[in-house]
């Protein structure tokens, strides 16, 4: 029998009540080791990954930009890794202070990355979309021996320890931290307890690094979208047919007929007054820089002729004077400063203005496509909605609109703001640099006016004598052309051939004298029916309006054809003052058997035939003065005989003419036909 002094052993299998306090405890220490650990793990990595940007700056890209490798496109493989690098040392610098706040560290790290969330998704975002075509262009290189070599000699020589093989080794860097943030975060939470204040704050900053991974990886599923359909493909006729199928050929009637819809009113358009404003501001953007472009082209080809006349060039014998300070004026402006003025427009304005222009094909060619895109849509979600399913392609479709259109929604509006400023700087170069032109020829233009007689004369008793100069030129002309309307030259007439004899004479025996006029000037038929006459030319009135009425036309006979003319290019002719045009016939007695346009027998008796005089005859237009022997010199009124109308090579720019007894060659836009005044008259050829 056991003492009862004995001690009682616990039982076997019976367990102890305490162990579940140690155990808790045990647990509550390894989560708090494990947070420990996984906030430690936080700021190393974050610091190594720091040290990391910084050695693709200083040294990989710095080593780069010294070989200046023209091949080599630093700006596509690195991207915006500046901006990144920035904001990761602030980062880093706000993670590091956490430590200081002992049980809030873990409320401060949530703040942390809620605050850096907007500025994080922003620059990762760029960077991210680039990253395949950096990608793209690092094997590019790697196929280039040339290339690759110094690429390798660059990461051998400033970063040896790494081993790399590649860029892509420090390139993927960024991509590989922005998607480990969330995850370091969750490890944090995962150790965090339940129900503390820390634990729901790190909860929310889980929920936005991974909602701002989200959005990066949807725009760089748009950024992938757009550059499949931004790219402005200049194919060939047979390309584009070669490019047709039947699916390709339905998709686009289905689209057109869609299109046709929308404007007869049968279907309603999909309305998104936020894109519709942002292209309308777009489409007007991409005109105003069209604009501006031809609008510089045509003021510097309009500039060039102003400026420079180049009278330097020409062979001209000029006495010392203004004619010889403007020839050293512009040959000054021609030889120095319209090629400097065209040299700065090109560098500070017409070059950016391609720029520009390049810039646009992108958007434009984006914009298009959303178009087709949305059509699409509209076709789609139609038949979505009647049979309540789509197939994989067209769920795929109704996602690429979907991208389109939330990039342009989000793109255009910066777009437009940059092309603007951009255009503003481009319009305020132009006018500094049109004021600096205008500065220096009004300086040199000073310079010479100093030496001129009337160079130092006051601006008022300048322009006093510039009003009384252009006064006696107006009263020089209007007695020039005044003379030249009341003296009468002494007439010299055209000799007329025996066919145009024969043409005015059937003329007048037809309709008689009263209807007779000449044609003031050229006439080129351009309508059905219209004539085609020379300056001087005899014809007849037939009626003073046209088959429809109008009174401008007028119906001629030319001696043959019929036909209208303008009306303002007809005068009456005027008869030789003291005769009667026309034709006398003889009596029915004495020619019984009369023929028109027959001539009489020796025998017989003439017919009496009244004189008719061609009422025109040529002058001189314009002063002319001979640089030659073949030429001759005229007087403005002066009257000439011409005897050849072209010169030896049958051009018609010059004519031979008598003066005086003097033979020569004048400009034929010298000449020009007048009326008779005197009586020269001329008889039927017998």
């Amino acid at each position: 029998m056991a003492s009862p002094h004995a001690e009682e052993l616990p039982a076997e299998g019976t367990a102890d009540p305490d162990a579940h306090i140690y155990e808790e405890v045990t647990l509550c220490e390894r989560m708090e080791l494990s947070q420990r650990l996984a906030v430690e793990e936080l700021i190393t990595t974050e610091a190594s990954y720091v040290r990391n940007l910084q050695l693709c700056l200083s040294d990989i890209r710095a080593h780069l930009q010294q070989k200046q490798l023209p091949d080599l496109d630093l700006e596509g493989l690195f991207s915006n890794i500046d901006d990144i690098l920035h904001l990761s040392r602030r980062f880093l610098r706000g993670l590091e202070a956490t430590a200081a706040q002992e049980h809030d560290q873990l409320l401060g790290i949530s703040t942390l990355f809620q605050e850096f969330k907007e500025e994080m998704e922003t620059v990762y975002k760029t960077y991210c979309a680039s990253y395949d075509n950096a990608l793209l262009l690092v094997e590019s290189y790697r196929k280039d021996p040339r290339l690759q070599e110094e690429i390798m000699d660059t990461l051998n020589a400033t970063v040896p320890h790494t081993s790399a093989s590649d860029l892509s080794f420090f390139l993927v860097m960024p991509v590989q931290r922005v998607t480990k943030y969330p995850l370091l975060l969750g490890k944090i939470l995962e150790n965090t307890p339940a129900g503390t204040s820390a634990h729901q704050a790190l909860a929310t900053a889980v929920s936005a690094m991974a909602q701002a991974n989200a959005n990066i990886n949807e725009y760089k599923r748009q950024r992938e979208v757009a550059t499949k359909y931004n790219k402005s493909e200049h194919l060939t006729l047979r390309d584009r047919l070669a490019r047709l199928n039947t699916h390709s050929i339905a998709k686009k009637t289905t689209r057109l007929s869609r299109l046709f819809m929308h404007e007869a009113g049968f279907v309603s358009k999909t309305e998104d007054k936020e894109y519709d404003n942002l292209e309308e501001k777009f489409q007007s953007v991409a005109s105003s820089v069209a604009a501006l472009k031809e609008n510089v082209a045509s003021y510097m080809t309009h500039l060039e002729a102003f400026l420079v006349p180049a009278p330097h060039k020409r062979e001209l014998q000029m006495e010392e004077g203004p004619a010889q300070q403007y020839q050293r004026l512009a040959e000054h402006l021609h030889r120095a400063v319209f090629p400097e003025f065209k040299r700065r427009v090109d560098r500070l304005v017409w070059q950016p203005l391609c720029s520009l222009s390049e810039m646009l094909v992108g958007p434009q060619q984006l914009v298009k496509k959303r178009l087709d895109k949305l059509l699409d849509y509209e076709e789609i979600q139609e038949r979505k909605s009647e049979l309540g399913s789509v197939t994989y392609d067209e769920e795929a479709a109704l996602n690429t609109y979907l991208a389109i259109n939330a990039l342009l929604v989000a793109e255009l509006p910066r777009f437009n703001q940059l092309v603007v400023q951009l255009l503003g700087q481009v319009l305020g170069s132009l006018c500094i640099l049109h004021q600096d032109l205008a500065a220096e020829v009004l300086h040199e233009a000073e310079k010479e006016l100093k030496q001129l007689p009337r160079g130092l004369m006051p601006l008022p008793t300048f322009w006093r004598l510039v009003e009384d100069t252009l006064q006696q030129a107006g009263a020089q002309l209007r007695t020039f052309t005044q003379a030249f309307e009341t003296v009468t030259p002494s007439p010299v007439t055209q000799p007329l051939t025996a066919a145009e004899e024969r043409k005015v004479l059937s003329l007048v025996s037809k309709h008689g004298p009263d209807k007779l006029y000449q044609v003031t000037s050229n006439v080129s038929g351009s309508k059905d029916l219209d004539l085609t006459l020379q300056k001087g030319q005899i014809v007849v009135l037939l009626q003073r309006v046209d088959t429809k009425g109008n009174t401008s036309r007028w119906l001629v006979d030319a001696g043959g054809p019929r036909g209208f003319v303008p009306a303002g290019k007809l005068q009456p002719y005027s008869p030789v003052q003291g005769q009667q045009i026309g034709m006398q016939t003889p009596t029915q007695e004495s020619v019984p058997d009369r023929r028109r346009h027959s001539y009489a027998s020796p025998e017989a008796p003439r017919p009496q035939v009244t004189t008719l005089t061609p009422a025109f005859q040529m002058v001189a237009g314009f002063s002319f003065a001979a640089r030659s022997p073949q030429e001759v010199s005229l007087q403005a009124g002066q009257p000439v005989v011409v005897l050849e109308p072209h010169d030896k090579k049958g051009s018609k720019e010059w004519s031979l003419v008598e003066v005086n007894g003097q033979r020569g060659y004048v400009p034929s836009s010298y000449l020009v036909t007048v009326p008779v005044q005197e009586p020269m008259g001329w008889s039927v050829p017998v």
